[in-house]
């Protein structure tokens, strides 16, 4: 009998809370949705009640983007965002696109950029602060919000329908018992719940499965995101400057790339990105991000400079062909929940704000004929007419084009943006899976990373540290295993431990027993939330979970 489940037993019944619409997930998607749903009712002078579960400790806290920031969807939600105060401060003044060897970068000219990457109109961000300040309208229009509180179980009605979810206990002890301050979770139930919980949300992945939403669709493509905020020289600083390279450090068949953006007062986030379908079991995305800032290009912007902030992310970057259905009986999924994100122009928050805007309106038009629980075909249906299904439609050979190693794979997707303007007359699909596309390690040689000198390259429990990444001790570990033995007996031995380079937070390290064997060792305090080891486990023994409610890290303006 799992957890849950006994501890219902022995404390049960949770209380439960009935709204019109529940909303999991605090980001641009979710919190989008409740504003549209709050807006469309008070234009006709409605009572509706919505409510946002939040898993962080605050609304922001888990958010984590590069990010440039294009407003078109925002400024449809909220046309007068900026006498509101939004802190899009940042215009894009600069692009620059460059092709990094081991010595030298060579620059893009802007005329022979395809229009992804342009970012005239567009702005430098933190998302964590616009969805901090997208919380404040919402809450502004009604909606109630409850951070730290994580949606641990989705609740069905007995005709399978969404009812609903539960947030996670409170107070749990490592060994599954209630401790001294043990709280039971509570139920939200909703006429419509919406799931907007970002990349490979734990929720949104079981309702994927339960309801078939993925059947006749390309697997989901992700990539891992890597980002730190630091503080640079002010003679060094150029507000709106978005750099962006490909090329090395990674070898020619595996997919990825920085960026290097400049926010307002002297700040500048700096990430890299690796597509979670490469071969190369000893890679280590942490690594090759460190490794790049040493680049002669990019390491002159960070003499004298101070690192910030650090944390890391999955992305959803499967694009058009891998969007699962997007309703179920009951609710929806939005946001990069679905993945909307467009790969092609690095960019998900206009993405995730216009899918829960286009949800919202099938939602509300759903209570006002007073239905339930049934499935809101009208949001499927007006994203396809959506210009963010036209966006994605042009985007849908970028992805794939790429996964075909850099060269071939640049010189395609030039060709597909930029001469036939993403309006080919075939679309490339996704064959599969990440967790497939690792290799064994006897095919491939280690890699030998250089030492962090801890004033631009650093060690991931030094990063870790920054992410004020935080876990309550004794609960238990939110990072599961199947079957314990996979890890040692085919992980370890067929693929040379992979978990332990993947993870950008130090999570799995192997360690020798007092007999002298090996075991793995997981530090789940360290879990940065990413989801990268649910997404390239090759045997998909690990299953991301959520923890306590509030834990995980906290970033500041990321």
């Amino acid at each position: 009998m799992t957890q849950p489940q006994t501890l219902l037993e022995q404390y049960g019944p949770r209380d439960a809370m009935e709204y019109d619409v529940v909303i999991v997930g605090g980001g641009p998607a979710g919190l989008s949705a409740a504003i549209k749903i709050k807006q469309l009712a008070a234009a006709q002078q409605r009572e509706v009640s919505v409510v946002v579960l939040e898993k962080g400790g605050e609304l922001g806290a888990h958010t984590l983007s590069g990010a440039v920031m294009d407003p078109k969807a925002l400024t449809e939600l909220i046309p007068d965002w900026k006498e509101k105060g939004a802190p899009l401060n940042t215009p894009v003044t600069e692009d620059r696109v460059l092709f990094l060897t081991e010595t030298g970068a060579h620059k893009t000219p802007n005329a022979l950029l395809p229009a992804c990457f342009e970012n005239h109109g567009n702005y430098v961000i933190s998302l964590g602060n616009v969805v901090r300040w997208l919380g404040q309208q919402a809450e502004a229009l009604g909606v109630e919000i409850f951070p730290g509180f994580a949606a641990a179980e989705v609740l069905y009605n007995d005709d399978g329908s969404v009812k609903g979810v539960a947030t996670g206990n409170m107070g749990v002890k490592r060994d599954g018992e209630a401790g001294p301050d043990f709280q039971l979770g509570m139920e939200l139930h909703g006429k419509y719940t919406l799931f907007a919980e970002g990349a490979r949300g734990h929720l949104g992945k079981q309702l994927i499965a339960k309801f078939q939403l993925d059947q006749g669709k390309d697997p989901q493509s992700y990539g891992i995101g890597i980002k730190e905020l630091w503080e640079i020289d002010p003679a060094k600083h150029q507000p709106g400057l978005v750099v962006h390279t490909t090329g090395w450090p990674l070898d020619s068949k595996t997919y990825g790339g920085s960026f290097l953006y400049h926010l307002e007062n002297n700040q500048v986030v700096v990430g890299y990105v690796v597509g979670l379908n490469y071969e190369n079991p000893y890679l280590s995305p942490y690594e090759e991000f460190q490794r790049y800032k040493t680049h002669p290009a990019i390491k002159p912007f960070f003499e004298g400079a101070k690192r910030i902030s650090y944390g890391a992310r999955a992305i959803a970057a499967g694009g058009l062909q891998s969007l699962p259905k997007l309703v179920f009986p009951g609710g929806a999924l939005i946001g990069c929940d679905a993945g909307f994100l467009n790969m092609s122009r690095i960019k998900g928050s206009h993405a995730a704000i216009k899918s829960g805007t286009l949800a919202a309106e099938a939602v509300y038009e759903a209570l006002v004929a007073e239905r339930q629980g049934d499935e809101l075909s009208s949001f499927s249906t007006a994203f396809e007419q959506s210009w963010l299904h036209e966006e994605l439609h042009v985007a849908r050979n970028v992805k794939p084009w790429l996964s075909k190693g850099l060269y071939l794979g640049s010189v395609m997707t030039w060709i597909d943006q930029k001469i036939l303007k993403g309006k080919a007359p075939w679309t490339l699909h996704h064959s599969y899976a990440d967790h497939e596309c690792l290799k064994p390690a006897s095919q491939f040689s280690p890699i030998n990373y250089p030492k962090p000198d801890g004033k631009l390259t650093f060690d991931r429990l030094s990063s870790v540290f920054i992410s004020n990444t935080n876990h309550a001790e004794d609960q238990p570990i939110h990072l599961t295993l199947k079957n314990a033995s996979v890890p040692v007996d085919v992980n370890l031995a067929k693929y040379a431990g992979p978990e332990s380079r993947y993870c950008p937070a130090g999570v799995y390290e192997f360690v020798k027993t007092d007999e002298g064997t090996d075991r793995l060792q997981i530090n789940a305090q360290n879990c940065v939330h990413c989801k990268t080891c649910d997404i390239k486990d090759p045997t998909q023994n690990i299953v991301w979970i959520t923890p306590e409610g509030g834990g995980g890290p906290n970033y500041p303006n990321m």
